[in-house]
């Protein structure tokens, strides 16, 4: 179950608490974890640090955590208890990496170390040799740190450090500590607890966290669990003082402990590094660290191995670091001991202090030591000379001297060490025989010799065979003597539906009865029509709440054209203008008379109707008078030039009048809302292009008394001096009429224009523009252009979300129709339903998935920057590497988007299609932004406050975003608008963008020196001069920190009703936690009740409307018998209508009245057809709660994904509506902060607002969010498209197929290797190339193992469930393993299936129902805490051991396959890598200063190295060697060079939970199929009892058009059981594999029931 139904009030739970005061550590620490650290745990996100949250933002990493996970690696040989070793270079390798995983990934982050924070490093408590060492380490690595240009370092004391304060970053990558384990140091539990108390003041403080140990680097993504900040230090947002007073305990504890001899170093702070490590005087700071040592550890010092010590520092310098890669040399007890306990932790110790003494740096390798230890002792008739160097003895010489140690004899040493073990080199897995002529090619690059490869012939896998043919075999019967081919061409889901229809090369269907003809016919016809009218519904309402209808376009089919050109045309006579050159016929002039009669008398009319309107609106007044106007505005008639003019005039006239009797006509306040309502009718007018000479009277004279006579020609005098303007025309404009600036109607920009012509000439696009800027009318225009140009070209249109997906078929069906003889125009297609008939369509919408058919003209990728995104990335750029056509890419958030430009247009033209980049950062509709506080300490309700953009800049913003806009009223700070703009016509669009341009590039030069601290500042100035006189009034400390949960919802109910008033509804209120959204709802509807009940109890009004409304129901016989006796009497149609027409008719009493709803009430979405909307809701499952359908009736809906799919959603979203859902409002509210509410998701949802074609303005509100995260919210920078890995096994297996199936055609052929040699992660980038290209053969490889593939790359036996569980990845590849190895044979194979299903199906949760947890959501004591909470079951049972050992051995077979892989073309390429002795971020070579003489111990490590293939020679360093324990060793461990550039794609048999229900149908269809064509007799055979749907399937899913809307879900699953009825084996099928299939079928079967 999911953990999120155990909401948990964490500031209450802390104040609630009972902990005792006199507690210890280990208990203060249970209470923390149990009460505050698991909660917060569990509410944690696992998301793409970079593509899906940070983007381009700064962030920090902890330097301490840093070190910690370098540290703590298990590889690195330093701070061992069990090795004396201090291999550094390991370490500061494993540092570089680190952060150069993070570079690679455009991390923008800073190293800050927090002296509070080193304790996890130091390791207090534990033995002496450890805390040394790690003591050490830190230095050393902090030194290298800042050695390098690439990272910035900075040190603070604590979180309260004034300097930090001011520093403020997104978030922190911070260790948590990990979990209290037995065995370790005495004071883990003190370490941890500090840390914990240190995340807390974190998130108190406002910052959000990501653990840093345990984040995984995947591809181009650094995958992480984000905790969101919901403390308030404010209130709520600390502990208890006993849980306080213990933290300073352990920390004083800790430090006691960590202090060691030398005063230097008592303070353990890190300080900032004055000179470079460079220019030091090596031996001038070895002869310190050994008078320190000597000196502070008089009775215990050992000069023999000082001397040694000292000679290996001056070594390593003429020391390659492949020569430093050795094993640790056996040695006796007393030797180690020696080591470990005396002579190691004091001259690390003396290192320490002389290093922070003199700001010094070295380099040291205890494994080297023991080997010069070593080599001197067993050869003693050597002189130091001979052995170590004329330099090296010369300078050892001198330091000796200084130190005066004693004669230096080793030979008593050498029966310390034990003889070196022998050590076998691995022998790598020999690499299978493959060929095939397509891969081949593609894999020249990193072509590997085997042995046996024989071409043309196919030969049994050389692979153990597993136990086959008898009845009783556990095994899945797929022996090498009985392998199958696979055959992709039956439904995935249904093994009896034909991929292909039967011209095509697809089977034929069994034939069907009458009977059973007419039941299909009939149920197909009652679900597309219930369908049809469901997305009729949908298509009607696209427009929100403007009651507006998009008209249905007809296209005639090419077909039918082709024959009216056959046809004798039909003449039409058309009207001339000017002189005839020839004289009219007879017949021809009456028309010509009749048709302008028509028109003369429509003029009459329509003059006559206006004049009538005008005089009926010359009686109404206020509220009376706007509802005429709103009425008579969705008459036709006023669409006429006439009406519309005469009706903007006579509103102009009733404006001025309005105004004149106004209480305070002078005021600005009034002058403002009357001048631009007559300003926006005078343009409306002028757009109309109709008038008369009054009506040009009438307008200049407003335009004359306006003050904008410089308009017009001629001058009339003003009657009202007050009415004039009192400021620049061009100020008021940009003030006030910005929104309304020429773009009432819609007409293709140039932008636009440029666009349709390269769609017109079948060119590839990528169109980046904003939110409302009119990409759609794009996909569109190349919608009718397929439509029309031909009957069977198609153009597949893909978005991200299925949401998306709905709701553009619903605009597709409104749009155009199209009548293809039987044949749909449009289709939808997805995994999990189909809507009509995708293979028989000409426009196909659909989630990301690889379409092929010949037949493709246009490919529409909407929302194409979700390539860039952690799930699903990798098939975007799938469907762009394999597509055939020309494509159109779409996006309003594309970060660096001629960067991704660049490699699409590389892809592109490899296919032959040219490319075009449009790229127009300009909204049509502008964004205003508002903060609304619902602070409880404000009485007010005029609580909204406008942001301008420039008012809230920061000190940490140092540049605009690029796709920063300012709105016209924005725009008034800096330049002189009346300088700048000529006042002789009507500001555009246009202008104003210049204007905003020529302010940025003013604004810039400020911004690169600004400090918000100084408030002289030309810039500070600025922003207090723009700022909100209420908000600078607010203390930061209040802006920046979120209201409680409680307060930000009963505040809700004002937000909207403030957003009512203004006329800013609808609205979508953005909050990405599900249960805020379903809260929110509940409070709005709730308050709305109490608020509507209470005016019905104390209301005359109600009281008087109920008395008459009673009296009407009283009379009903009577007017029963009065409308009999009319009938009778056949009483004219007026007396009917006035019958019927009043109110009571109508009235409903327990409907939500208007006043207390916020339904629309002039929508094209009416109240009778939401009823019958929620009638239909109520048969649905799960049930829709009884809450969401109340507030259905108020106007108010949620939508996330929880809710039921048939849930209308209108108002309230999560963030599952942001992609490109075309839901028009004016509003997008922001509710709360999230992890999820990164610099993307805010475009994408602020984009809702002010949609194109239907308002002018869009507003964006932030409520309930601190000011500091608005900032960087609106500052934020959108992330780069991050590359993915194009190339998943699964990928591989289904290539073949299509190479196979497509009889290797040119067009599959192309694909494959476009996707081989053009994927993005190896543009410009010849390690991502390689990368892919391992990753390929390794695949191939372990394909034919696992009996999938031949040698030609056939597909055999169980392929069909690798390839169509492709998106579970690898868990397909662990089910094909228990298949093969019997497992599953075992479980079915019991004698109670109720027992075996049930094992079953726990198998299954355990391969495809996984989610991953933070470690401190798994503690024990938590678990049990939660399962005494639900009914449920919380966590799954272990799996079986049988299981878990084909897995682990699985596993192992992998990591063999990938080793052998390495080390095979390692040693076969090895002269054509490059030296792996460079480090990965500094790029510092440590190959080592040659020497003048070579020495006998240089010649000595030489030979006595570890000599490695695949291994990185850095971390051999530590004495690995080729033998790798896992797969992730093997990767993230293997050398740096670009050419040997390894992938661990398959890590691991765990994923995320998917489609179960698809799963199991899958394999199911698959083991049918298998079963059927490996029976006697079967070759393919259909059975019998065939299914009754006679239709060819596309592949995906069986679902019918009405299971989109799931509305018979029942008869879908009867629908998409097929198969085998009968429980009848077949002839020729083993018992185990028949049972196997049995209870496969039974579960599935059962899920319907």
């Amino acid at each position: 179950m999911d953990f999120e139904e155990f909401e948990v009030d964490i500031e209450r739970a802390i104040e609630n608490s009972d902990l005792s005061k006199s507690c210890t550590i280990t208990e203060t620490l249970d209470w923390v974890d149990s009460t505050w650290y698991a909660p917060e745990s569990r509410n944690a996100r696992w998301m793409d640090l970079i593509g899906d949250y940070a983007g381009a933002e700064p962030f920090v990493i902890d330097g301490h955590s840093l070190l910690q996970v370098v540290l703590d690696d298990r590889l690195l040989a330093l701070a061992k208890d069990d090795d004396p070793s201090f291999q550094i270079i390991h370490a500061i390798y494993l540092l570089e990496h680190i952060l150069q995983n993070f570079r690679n990934r455009s991390a923008n982050f800073d190293i800050v170390f927090f002296d509070v924070n080193r304790h996890l490093v130091l390791r207090a408590g534990e033995s002496e040799f450890i805390v040394a060492s790690r003591a050490l380490a830190r230095r050393l690595l902090y030194k290298h740190l800042q050695s390098l240009d690439s990272v910035n370092t900075f040190t603070f004391t604590s979180l309260s450090d004034k300097n930090w304060l001011d520093y403020r970053p997104m978030f922190v990558m911070v260790n948590d500590g990990g979990t209290l384990k037995e065995g370790v140091g005495q004071f883990a539990a003190h370490q941890i607890l500090t840390q914990r108390l240190f995340i807390f003041d974190l998130l108190a403080s406002g910052l959000a966290m990501a653990p840093l140990q345990g984040a995984d680097f995947k591809d181009t993504k650094i995958l992480t669990f984000i905790f969101e900040s919901k403390l308030r230090s404010s209130r709520g947002g600390h502990f208890p003082n006993a849980v306080l007073s213990a933290g300073v305990a352990a920390r004083d504890i800790l430090t006691s402990h960590e202090q060691g001899p030398f005063d230097q170093v008592r303070s353990c702070v890190l300080g900032e590094a004055s000179v470079s490590p460079s220019f030091f005087d090596l031996c001038a700071t070895l002869k310190d660290v050994g008078l320190s040592y000597l000196s502070t550890f008089k009775s215990d010092t050992q000069p023999l191995l000082l001397a040694v010590f000292i000679i290996h520092v001056i070594l390593l310098k003429n020391v390659s670091v492949q020569d430093r890669a050795r094993r640790l040399p056996p040695m006796k007890p007393d030797l180690f001991t020696s080591l470990t306990k005396s002579f190691l932790p004091h001259i690390l110790r003396a290192t320490e202090a002389v290093i922070v003494a003199n700001d010094a740096s070295l380099d040291i390798d205890i494994r080297v030591f023991l080997c010069i230890l070593r080599y001197l002792s067993e050869h003693p008739a050597q002189s130091l000379t001979e052995v170590l160097g004329p330099n090296v003895v010369k300078d050892a010489d001198n330091i000796f001297s200084e130190l005066k140690l004693p004669h230096l004899d080793f030979s008593h040493l050498s029966i310390s060490f034990l003889p070196e073990d022998l050590y076998e080199i691995p022998i790598p897995l020999k690499l299978l025989p493959f060929s095939n002529p397509v891969f081949d090619e593609e894999l020249s690059a990193v072509r590997i010799v085997t042995e046996g490869i024989t071409e043309g012939v196919t030969r049994p896998n050389p692979v153990d065979p597993v136990a086959s043919g008898g009845e009783e075999s556990d095994e899945w019967d797929d022996s090498s003597t009985k392998d199958t081919h696979f055959f992709d061409t039956q439904h995935w889901h249904n093994n009896k539906k034909a991929i292909l229809p039967k011209p095509l090369g697809g089977e034929a269907t069994a034939p069907m009865t009458e009977w059973q003809r007419n039941r299909q016919r009939t149920w197909k016809l009652r679900s597309d029509q219930r369908f049809m009218k469901t997305l009729h519904d949908q298509a009607s309402t696209l427009t929100g709440a403007l009651g507006a209808v998009l008209e249905q376009v007809k296209i005639p089919s090419v077909a039918s054209l082709a024959n009216q050109r056959n046809v004798k045309p039909k003449v039409v006579h058309v009207r001339s203008s000017g002189k005839s050159t020839s004289k009219l016929s007879k017949a021809d002039a009456i028309r010509e008379q009749n048709i302008a009669k028509k028109e003369s008398k429509q003029v009459s009319e329509s003059a006559a109707w206006i004049a009538s309107r005008i005089q009926e609106m010359e009686t109404l007044d206020g509220a009376g008078l706007e509802k005429c106007l709103q009425v008579l505005a969705r008459n036709p008639r006023t669409k006429e030039a006439s009406v519309g003019a005469e009706l903007r005039v006579y509103r102009m006239h009733r404006l001025l009048r309005e105004w004149i009797q106004s209480a305070n006509p002078d005021s600005s306040a009034t002058r403002d809302k009357y001048s631009l309502l007559l300003m926006r009718l005078v343009k409306a007018v002028w757009e109309i292009g109709f008038s008369t000479k009054e009506m040009v009277n009438a307008i200049t004279s407003v335009l004359i008394t306006l003050g904008f006579s410089d308009y017009i020609d001629g001058l009339v005098t003003a009657v009202y001096d007050f009415m004039r303007i009192q400021e620049h025309p061009i100020i008021w404009q940009l003030r006030l009429f910005g929104e309304f600036m020429d773009r009432m109607t819609f007409k293709p920009d140039a932008w636009q224009r440029e666009v349709l012509d390269a769609v017109d000439q079948n060119m590839s696009l990528l169109v980046v523009a904003p939110t409302s800027a009119g990409k759609t009318f794009i996909s569109y225009y190349a919608m009718e252009k397929i439509l029309r140009g031909s009957d069977d070209g198609i153009l597949v249109y893909i978005a991200p979300t299925k949401a998306l997906v709905a709701q553009v078929a619903a605009e597709i069906y409104a749009r155009f129709s199209k009548d293809l003889n039987g044949r749909s125009c449009w289709a939808i297609h997805s995994r999990d339903y189909r809507v009509t008939d995708p293979q028989n369509c000409q426009i196909l919408v659909t989630v990301p998935d690889i379409i092929w058919t010949p037949r493709l003209k246009y490919v529409v990728l909407d929302e194409i920057h979700t390539i860039g995104q952690q799930e699903g990335g990798a098939v975007w750029e799938q469907i762009l590497l394999l597509c055939p056509c020309p494509i159109i890419g779409l996006s309003a958030t594309v970060g660096a988007p001629e960067k991704f430009n660049e490699w699409l247009e590389s892809v592109q033209k490899a296919g032959g299609f040219q490319h075009k980049f449009v790229h127009y950062p300009y909204r049509y509709s502008h964004l205003r932004k508002d903060a609304f506080q619902g602070l409880s300490t404000y009485k007010t309700t005029e609580r909204m406050r406008f942001l301008h953009p420039l008012s809230i800049l920061s000190s940490s913003a140092r540049s605009l975003p690029s796709d920063l806009a300012l709105e016209a009223p924005s725009i008034l700070a800096a330049l002189d608008p009346a300088v700048f703009f000529s006042s002789s016509k009507l500001l555009q669009q246009k202008d104003v963008i210049q204007y905003e341009e020529a302010l940025k590039q003013h604004l810039i030069p400020l911004l690169s020196s600004f400090d918000s601290q100084d408030s002289g500042m030309p810039l500070s100035r600025v922003i207090v001069q723009l700022r909100d006189d209420d908000l600078s009034r607010i203390p930061d400390r209040v802006l920046n920190s979120a209201p409680s949960r409680v307060v930000s919802s009963d505040n809700i109910i004002h937000l909207v009703a403030d957003l009512h008033t203004q006329g800013d509804l609808p609205g979508i209120f953005f909050s990405f936690d599900r249960s805020d959204c379903e809260y929110m709802a509940k409070i709005l509807n709730r308050v709305l009740e109490i608020k509507e009940d209470k005016w019905r109890k104390t209301s005359p009004e109600w009281k008087r409307k109920m008395a008459q409304y009673e009296a009407y129901l009283q009379n009903a016989k009577e007017r029963e018998r009065q409308a009999a006796r009319a009938s009778k009497h056949k009483a004219d149609e007026e007396d009917k209508r006035a019958d019927t027409s009043e109110w009571q008719a109508s009235f409903r009493p327990d409907d939500p009245l208007p006043d207390f709803s916020f339904a629309g009430q002039n929508t094209s979405y009416t109240a009778s057809e939401l009823d019958e909307d929620i009638t239909h809701l109520g048969w649905r499952t799960p049930p829709i709660p009884e809450w969401a359908l109340k507030c259905l009736r108020r106007g108010i809906a949620v939508h996330h994904a929880g809710m039921n799919k048939g849930y209308r959603a209108i108002t309230a979203f999560t963030g599952t509506l942001a992609l490109g859902i075309n839901a028009p409002t004016k509003t997008s509210i922001f509710c709360g902060d999230s992890p999820f509410l990164t610099a993307l998701m805010y475009r994408q949802c602020a984009g809702r607002a002010g949609r194109r074609g239907y308002d002018t303005l869009g507003k964006v509100v932030f409520y309930a969010l601190p000011m500091s995260r608005v900032q960087r919210l609106v500052f934020s920078k959108l992330p780069s498209l991050s590359a993915s890995f194009p190339v998943t096994s699964t990928l591989v297996v289904r290539l073949f197929n299509l190479l196979e199936g497509s009889d290797y055609s040119t067009t599959a052929v192309a694909a494959v290797q476009r996707l081989f040699r053009l994927p993005q992660i190896s543009f410009d980038s010849e390690e991502g190339r390689y990368q892919l290209l391992h990753h390929l053969r390794f695949s191939i490889d372990y394909l034919r193992r696992a009996r999938l593939l031949d040698e030609q790359g056939k597909p055999l036996n169980l392929f069909g469930i690798a390839a169509r569980l492709y998106y579970t990845e690898p868990s397909n590849f662990a089910l094909v393993a228990l298949l093969r190895s019997g497992v599953i044979h075992k479980i079915c194979a019991q004698s109670d299936l109720k027992l075996a299903k049930r094992d079953f199906i726990l198998l299954m949760a355990h391969l495809f129902g996984r989610r991953y947890l933070p470690p401190a959501c798994m503690k024990e004591e938590y678990i049990t805490k939660v399962v005494k909470k639900s009914p449920s079951m919380v966590v799954l049972p272990p799996l079986s051991k049988i299981a878990r050992d084909v897995l682990i051995d699985q596993e192992r077979e992998i990591l063999q396959i990938f080793t052998g892989y390495a080390l095979t073309y390692g040693t076969q390429h090895q002269k054509d890598l490059e030296p792996d002795h460079i480090l990965p971020l500094s790029k510092r070579d440590i190959s080592g200063i040659a020497e003048d003489e070579p020495s006998l111990i240089c010649h000595h490590l030489h030979h006595t190295a570890i000599r490695v293939v695949a291994r990185s020679l850095f971390v051999a360093n530590s004495g690995h060697d080729d033998n790798f324990d896992s797969v992730r060793d093997l990767a993230q461990t293997a050398r740096q060079d670009g050419k040997y550039a390894l992938n661990a794609y398959l890590l691991d048999f765990y994923m995320h939970g998917q489609d179960f229900d698809l799963t199991l149908m899958t394999v199911r269809g698959v083991l049918e199929q298998l079963l059927q064509r490996g029976s006697v007799g079967g070759k393919g055979a259909t059975p019998g009892n065939a299914d009754l749907d006679e239709e060819a399937d596309s592949g995906y899913a069986s679902l019918e058009p009405v299971q989109w809307e799931d509305e018979e879900e029942e008869a879908s699953g009867k629908q998409g059981q097929g198969g085998w009825e009968s429980t009848q084996r077949p002839p020729g099928v083993s018992g185990a594999d028949w049972r196997v299939f049995e209870v496969f079928h039974e579960k599935f079967r059962a899920m319907w029931a």
